[in-house]
């Protein structure tokens, strides 16, 4: 008879462990969305088209029309359609390049990875918000024009950096729903054009478009007149239709997708 030797099964026993700090976790995919190829250029890009939009509006526009609100409109202009951009690659290029197995292998917990990287897009956004809103301010004074600042308050910059912020939204739900790059940045633009040149000569759409079509109910937010209560109504309906169905549908789709 042969003695049979018993090996003991060892286990890790991670019962103990904390959590990734939440703090840490976003503080990752803020570096996420710049140490990246297509992230680094894209920054480089957003900041390069508004300083030559900036300069070239500056030389080129009428003295009336060197005021506060057009210059923001400028700066804002290229944020408006490059920051969703970025939004959405923070979300599907893990997914494009399969680093997503070790992100929730390392915190399993998904919902608090996408919820870090809402916070890391929203950050970068306020931080573009500030320099638009500080180079719009620089070229004001420096073109020191009467009534550049004429009407300019405090809701104003409120409006403006929430006008930026749903479109940050805005590209994380596409990014949520598609995990694709091509195919999100594509629908995100394609489709909300389509419907708005649908809405404005279909004529039976045509007082429904305001609470249907984000295109019809955001430009009160930068036309420099207070919203009613009715226009206020119509940007949340619109939003949730574009913006927070959406993203609720790609967070939905992300905790139950398969990761490989």
């Amino acid at each position: 008879m042969s003695a049979t030797t018993i090996t003991p099964q060892l286990t890790l026993d991670v019962s103990g462990t904390k959590p990734v700090p939440f703090a840490r976790l976003v503080k990752v995919e803020t570096r996420k969305m710049y140490d990246t190829r297509a992230g680094f250029w894209l920054l480089a890009a957003i900041a390069a088209i508004t300083l030559v939009i900036i300069t070239i509006f500056f030389f080129a526009a009428k003295p009336e029309e060197q005021t506060f609100f057009n210059f923001l409109g400028v700066t804002a202009t290229p944020q408006g359609f490059l920051l969703p951009v970025l939004g959405i690659l923070l979300i599907t290029s893990e997914w494009g390049q399969r680093t997503t197995l070790t992100t929730f292998a390392l915190n399993p917990k998904r919902g608090r990875v996408i919820w870090a990287k809402v916070c890391a897009a929203l950050l970068f956004g306020l931080g573009a918000i500030v320099i638009a809103v500080g180079l719009a301010a620089l070229a004001t004074l420096i073109a020191g024009q009467p009534g550049g600042w004429d009407n300019v308050g405090l809701d104003d910059f409120g409006k403006f950096g929430l006008l930026q912020i749903m479109g940050i939204i805005g590209g994380l739900a596409f990014g949520l729903i598609f995990l694709n790059s091509a195919a999100a940045i594509v629908i995100s633009f394609v489709v909300p054009i389509a419907f708005s040149i649908v809405a404005s000569l279909w004529g039976a759409l045509e007082k429904a478009a305001p609470w249907v079509d984000l295109g019809t109910s955001q430009p009160p937010l930068y036309s420099g007149d207070s919203l009613s209560g009715e226009q206020w109504a119509q940007l949340g309906t619109s939003s949730l239709i574009w913006i927070v169905l959406p993203f609720l549908a790609g967070l939905w789709r992300v905790m139950r997708a398969e990761v490989k």
